[in-house]
């Protein structure tokens, strides 16, 4: 199983358009510092990939990994689809950007298809340029993204948060944000993605524990930290995100996982993070735990 980092950033990326906080303002000094909204690109099948949410870069995201550029014919394109890990404008909005598709699988939560098909008129408003092929993406069992079988995924609710233009929604069911399991049932190994994580139940310890990699949310370095940006009153914890350190902070249970490779990822503008060069990185290396390298290429 082979996957494309298509992004690190949380909503807004790095530099965020109306913020001139540090984070932001070096990443306009500095163009390596920037970076996209968090996404993945994972190879299903020869010439197939599908995208994991749908930012507002993958237009970009698309034009800056070469597999994913189109051809041999005029309009194929190697994007067979996109996954849903919740309804999000950061992570759905890209669709919009997907019209020119012949069509599009887009697998998602009934609960994230409500809303998005209500809330955003998703399918009202692609209707007349492409097909969406809308498929349940269950958390009760694994369903295969090629032909072959070879990759599999399944969904694993981590999360009751509702975007904000679904505070009034009524969609089927609760499961507003799920981590994915991508298993490759060629050698087994499997990686678990959950850029937004608000709790951690037990069932969601065992999935990391039984992963060969994560992908975890790192919006928050703490969880004072979006009060002492000066940005709302809200913590960490409150806007739906488990900070990476502090009393009950993922990087404490991410450490004994010595056997798991642990990447961070979907960093806020302004958590310290976003500067490779902060002494934070430090602080993780010696947990052996890392962060996302934009645009890498990861196997499991």
């Amino acid at each position: 199983m082979r996957l494309r980092v298509l992004g690190t950033a949380a909503g807004g990326g790095v530099p965020q358009w109306n913020c001139a906080c540090p984070g932001c303002a070096a990443a306009r000094a500095r163009p390596g510092l920037r970076r996209r909204h968090a996404s993945l690109a994972v190879q299903a099948g020869d010439g197939r990939w599908y995208a994991v949410n749908a930012t507002p870069d993958i237009a970009e995201q698309t034009e800056a990994f070469a597999e994913l550029h189109p051809g041999p014919g005029l309009r194929d394109t190697p994007l067979a689809g996109v996954l849903l890990t919740d309804g999000e404008l950061d992570h759905t909005t890209g669709l919009f950007r997907l019209r020119e598709a012949r069509g599009l699988r887009v697998l998602a939560t009934p609960t994230v298809r409500g809303a998005v098909t209500e809330g955003l008129r998703l399918d009202a408003v692609l209707g007349p340029y492409t097909a969406l092929r809308w498929e349940p993406l269950p958390t009760d069992r694994a369903v295969p993204l090629d032909e072959e079988g070879s990759i599999e995924v399944r969904a694993l609710p981590v999360s009751g948060k509702r975007p904000r233009y679904a505070a009034e929604l009524d969609p089927p069911g609760a499961d507003w944000s799920v981590a994915l399991c991508l298993t490759d049932r060629r050698d087994g190994r499997t990686l678990v993605y959950a850029p937004a994580l608000a709790d951690w139940p037990a069932d969601f310890d065992e999935l990391v524990r039984q992963a060969d990699c994560v992908l975890l949310d790192g919006t928050f370095w703490d969880d004072q930290e979006p009060v002492r940006a000066g940005f709302g009153t809200r913590t960490a914890r409150q806007m739906g995100h488990l900070p990476i350190t502090g009393p009950g902070g993922t990087a404490e249970r991410l450490a004994p996982l010595t056997g798991v490779r642990r990447l961070y990822t979907h960093l806020n503008n302004t958590n310290p993070l976003v500067d490779p060069d902060a002494a934070e990185h430090q602080v993780l290396a010696a947990l052996g735990i890392a962060v996302a390298q934009e645009e890498g290429v990861i196997t499991p």
